[in-house]
């Protein structure tokens, strides 16, 4: 096993984890984001309203995106274990 091997192995490893945050930490902003508006229009300074919205933004997207982001863990996996006997030998 060579450099560029392990190399390509933590490039599509990487990949993999930021396809997989991605949609949590896009929901997590968009939702910091709209309260932050709301907060500075109505001059609200709530600290559990920045926080609660963020909290059921990103549990609604984990509920909704399990399925395909396990699909992604499963298949790179998969896919890892099966390039075994070519990476050994």
């Amino acid at each position: 096993m060579d450099i560029a091997t392990v190399s390509g192995i933590m490039s599509e490893a990487t990949k993999i984890a930021l396809y997989i945050s991605a949609p949590i930490l896009i929901a997590g902003l968009v939702a910091g984001l709209v309260v932050s508006i709301f907060q500075a229009t109505t001059q609200i300074q709530e600290l559990t309203l920045s926080f609660i919205p963020k909290i059921i933004a990103v549990i609604i997207i984990l509920v909704l995106l399990a399925p395909w982001m396990l699909n992604q863990i499963v298949s790179y996996t998969i896919k890892l274990y099966e390039s075994i006997p070519t990476l050994i030998g």
